[in-house]
C-alpha cells in the first residue's frame, strides 16, 4: 500500500523560519513539499537539503513575484490538495525611509500585509471542503504601535486581524487559520541587530510547526513573547510614550 502523504506548501520558501520549519517536517517524513519564491537559486539549494533529509519527498520550486496579484490564484489551484500552507514572505525596511517616500511605503505595506492576505484566501478558496492548515507569520511588531517600526507592524497587525477574522469565518474547519508571531529571530532579515537580542532560528521552527500541528489560533514563538507585548498593550499610554522603543 502506498505511503499517504502531504502537501506542505510554503510562499516565500528562503525565508529562515520558513526553511527551518521545512526541515523539521522532513525530518519527520510523509511529507511532499511546494517552495514558492523569488531566487530561483534559493530554492533549489533548500529543495535538495530537504531531499537530502527525505529521499521520499517530492520537491516541487516555484519561482515567482509573490507580491504580484497575478500569480496567486493559479498558483493556489495548482496546489489545492496542500494540507499545510505557511505564509512566510516579507521584509524588514526602516522606519525612517518609508516616512520620507511614498512609494516605498505603498510597496512595503502591500508586500508585507496585502499579498501574504491575498494567498491565505486562495489557499482558502482552493481547499474547498478539504482540510487545510493555513499559517501566517506575523510579528510581534503588530501587536502595539511603536516609533521605531510602525509601518512594518501597522502591516503585521493587519495580518493577525485578517487571520483572526478567517479563523471567525471557518470556528470548526475545515480551513483551520494560524497566525504565527515571532519575536526577534536570527535570519538574514535580522542581520543588523544585536545577535544577544535575537532568538535562535531553529527554536522559533520548532514552535512554529508544534503550534501548525496542533492548530494553536496564535503562535508566539518564543512563548516569552505573549506576556511581554500584554505588558505592552496594556501600558497606559503616557508611560509607553517615555519609552525609546
Amino acid at each position: 500500500m502506498a505511503e499517504l502523504r502531504r502537501r506542505i506548501v510554503i510562499v516565500g520558501g528562503t525565508s529562515g523560519i520558513a526553511e527551518a520549519c521545512a526541515r523539521l517536517w522532513a525530518e519527520r517524513g510523509g511529507a511532499d513539499f511546494a517552495l514558492l519564491g523569488r531566487s530561483s537559486e534559493g530554492l533549489a539549494a533548500i529543495a535538495a537539503d530537504l531531499r537530502v533529509r527525505d529521499p521520499a519527498a517530492q520537491v516541487d520550486v516555484v519561482t515567482a513575484d509573490l507580491a504580484d496579484p497575478e500569480t496567486v490564484d493559479a498558483t493556489a489551484s495548482r496546489f489545492a490538495d496542500a494540507g499545510v500552507v505557511l505564509i512566510a514572505f516579507g521584509a524588514l525596511p526602516g522606519q525612517a525611509g518609508l516616512q520620507a517616500d511614498t512609494r516605498a511605503l505603498a510597496e512595503s505595506l502591500h508586500l508585507n500585509a496585502v499579498a501574504p492576505v491575498l494567498w491565505a484566501e486562495a489557499f482558502a478558496r482552493a481547499a474547498g471542503n478539504r482540510t487545510c492548515r493555513i499559517a501566517v507569520i506575523g510579528s510581534v511588531a503588530g501587536d502595539r504601535g511603536r516609533k521605531t517600526n510602525y509601518a512594518y507592524g501597522a502591516a503585521k497587525s493587519l495580518l493577525a486581524t485578517y487571520v483572526e477574522g478567517m479563523q471567525h469565518r471557518f470556528p470548526a474547519g475545515p480551513v483551520i487559520p494560524v497566525i504565527v508571531k515571532p519575536g526577534p529571530t536570527a535570519t538574514a532579515m535580522t542581520r543588523h541587530l544585536p545577535p544577544a537580542k535575537l532568538a535562535p532560528v531553529a527554536e522559533v521552527a520548532a514552535l512554529v510547526v508544534a503550534g501548525i500541528e496542533k492548530g494553536s489560533p496564535v503562535i508566539y514563538a518564543p512563548a516569552k513573547w505573549r506576556i511581554i507585548m500584554a505588558v505592552l498593550r496594556h501600558m497606559p499610554r503616557f508611560v509607553f510614550n517615555r519609552l525609546d522603543i
